[in-house]
């Protein structure tokens, strides 16, 4: 099992910036990533942003730019900066975490991230 615990978000002004963590514990196996999804209301969860364990990371389109996903693999931790927020990055973003070696993946509880004026 891995555990996931999340900390940032809250309301920020368009063009705002946020800075989202993740941090793993528990049975941390290598070849791994961690990434983070969100979910809008009314919408399905898509993926934001992903980092491997080996550094490599992928962005959606609509964040590319303006988010950087990175990782501390010592400290099992992972962060999401997002700058330039618009009103359509709103919603719960999600810490993930998947093991290559077990296709087993892990979520966090959630944070909520509303970039209002």
């Amino acid at each position: 099992q891995v555990q996931l615990v999340e900390s940032g978000g809250g309301l920020v002004q368009p063009g705002g910036s946020l800075i989202l963590s993740c941090a793993a514990s528990g049975s941390i196996l290598s070849f791994n990533y961690m990434a983070w999804y969100r979910q809008a209301p009314g919408k399905q969860r898509e993926m934001v942003a992903r980092v491997t364990s080996g550094g490599t990371t992928s962005y959606t389109d609509s964040v590319k730019g303006r988010f950087t996903i990175s990782r501390d693999n010592a400290k099992n931790t992972a962060s999401l900066q997002m700058s330039s927020l618009k009103p359509e990055d709103t919603g719960v973003y999600y810490c993930n975490f998947y093991t290559y070696s077990t296709g087993r993946q892990y979520w966090g509880q959630g944070t909520q991230v509303t970039v209002s004026s």
